[in-house]
């Protein structure tokens, strides 16, 4: 183990609490932004719709953004001090609740700091002094804001997906060669295959089962987001990540309904499993591929 590598590590996760902080706002806003976009565009072409009318939330003449206004509690819009907006340790001090009207806060946002912090420190601990290291982290908090924005709106912005796509594809041409133990893609030859394997794969299911029950079955964000871990992890990938999402997203869902948790014509967002099973695969891909020989089918192509 490299002398200093607990300390790092442990940087890394103070690091990751910050950036879960604003993961929180991230995860709340992009979704509001969007749909005020959305809506600027339904006036702009069908003045006077219902599609245009203001929603229930900001308004749409008010500056916002990730940055602005101030973070407020959403229950009385107070304001939330500094002292009282530290990731973790805020929540904790006011035994969560708003200092200004006792409303509860939700636990999922300690939560997301939380994870945010643990899978920043666990990557860095993992992969060490590297590049790889930092890129793993980066990935990391992208599919965490993806899978919490999923699951609340069914909905895989493109603001995210994209240049997560991009960013691997480019981290590949600028970054390749690896190290041996390096989570990545061998190649830019194998990220791009991955890219496309990973968005066709996808493309086709949605088109077939289209065709054949008339519905949609996925989003073209799952699309999008298969696209880009493959872009980072290439090709070989490609089995280990679609099996074991689809493998947890089908457990998941019949034992949600078995339960009554969920109705049985209600959709289910797949981005959780996908970023979830992607996570698997950078952290613990080959061991998984060692584990479970079949899944290695693909052999490298450079």
């Amino acid at each position: 183990m490299q002398p200093a590598l607990p300390l790092l590590a442990a940087f890394a996760g103070v690091l990751g609490l910050l950036v879960g902080s604003f993961l929180n706002v991230v995860i709340y806003r992009l979704p509001l932004m969007m749909e005020r976009e959305w809506r600027e565009q339904c006036r702009a072409l069908f003045p006077g719709s219902d599609a245009a009318a203001p929603a229930a939330g900001p308004a749409d003449t008010a500056a916002f953004n990730l940055f602005v206004p101030r973070s407020g509690c959403p229950a009385c819009k107070a304001q939330i001090k500094a002292r009282h907006n530290i990731p973790l340790f805020g929540w904790l001090w006011l035994r969560g609740r708003c200092a200004a009207c006792g409303v509860a806060i939700p636990l999922r946002y300690p939560v997301i700091e939380a994870l945010s912090g643990l899978v920043s420190a666990y990557l860095v601990w993992r992969f060490g002094y590297t590049v790889d290291a930092a890129a793993a982290v980066l990935v990391s908090w992208a599919l965490i804001a993806l899978t919490v924005i999923d699951l609340d709106h069914q909905l895989l912005p493109d603001t995210i997906t994209v240049p997560l796509l991009w960013a691997g594809l480019l981290f590949q041409l600028l970054a390749a060669p690896h190290a041996p133990t390096s989570p990545f893609a061998a190649s830019l030859s194998d990220a791009v295959i991955g890219a496309m394997a990973g968005y066709l794969s996808l493309w086709l299911v949605y088109q077939g089962f289209r065709l054949a029950t008339g519905k949609e079955g996925m989003g073209y964000g799952d699309f999008k987001l298969f696209a880009a871990l493959l872009a980072w992890l290439g090709y070989q990938m490609f089995l280990p990540i679609l099996l074991l999402s689809a493998v947890t997203g089908a457990v998941t869902g019949i034992a949600l309904i078995v339960l009554g948790r969920h109705g049985r014509r209600e959709p289910i967002p797949f981005g959780p499993y996908l970023a979830a099973a992607g996570f698997v695969a950078m952290a613990w891909g080959e061991a998984l591929l060692t584990a479970v020989p079949f899944l290695r089918v693909f052999p490298p192509a450079g």
